[in-house]
Order: structure tokens, then C-alpha cells, then sequence
């Protein structure tokens, strides 16, 4: 009598074949939660990408505008040296005039 005939010895194949069947479900199941978090983890690294990307872009603007801001303290800063050196020329002009006139009226 063969032992595969006997229905003890088909349930027992059958018992084996739905654990490992089970196990491969389960296997996979995990397999595919863990795929599901390394996809969600990735989504939110890319998410922080995008986002540190958008900062460098704001420092960049920032950078830029207080560069422009430099460069125009800097124009008027020089202007308004022009315009004290421009002052401090009539001053002293004026103090020869003085000087002049003074010594001609004498």
C-alpha cells in the first residue's frame, strides 16, 4: 500500500502546503508593510529635500537683496562724502573770502 494513497498521509501534505503557503502570505504581508514605510520614509525625505531646497532659494533671495541693499548704502554713503567734502570746500572758500575781505578793509 503506498503512503500517499492513505487520505492521513494527503492531509498531512495538505496541512504542510497551506503552513508554508501561510507563511509565504505572512513573509510577503510583512515584505510589503516594510516596502510601504521605506516608500512613506522616502516620500518624507524627499518632502524635507524639496523643503531645504526651497530655504537655500529664500537664503540665496536674502543674500542677494541685503547685497543690492550694501551696494546702495554703499552709492549713498560715498554721495553724501562728496557732498560733505563739497561743503567743507565752500567753508573754507568762504573763511578766505572773510580773510580776504577783512584784510581789505583795513
Amino acid at each position: 500500500v503506498m503512503a500517499t494513497g492513505t487520505p492521513d498521509s494527503q492531509a498531512r501534505f495538505g496541512q504542510s502546503v497551506k503552513g508554508l503557503l501561510t507563511e509565504k502570505v505572512n513573509t510577503c504581508g510583512t515584505d510589503v508593510i516594510a516596502l510601504t514605510k521605506q516608500v512613506l520614509k522616502g516620500s518624507r525625505s524627499s518632502e524635507l529635500l524639496g523643503q531645504a531646497a526651497r530655504n537655500v532659494v529664500l537664503q540665496e533671495d536674502a543674500i542677494l537683496h541685503s547685497e543690492d541693499s550694501l551696494r546702495k548704502m554703499a552709492i549713498i554713503t560715498t554721495h553724501l562724502q562728496y557732498q560733505q567734502e563739497a561743503i567743507q570746500k565752500n567753508v573754507e572758500q568762504s573763511s578766505d573770502l572773510q580773510d580776504q575781505l577783512n584784510h581789505l578793509l583795513k
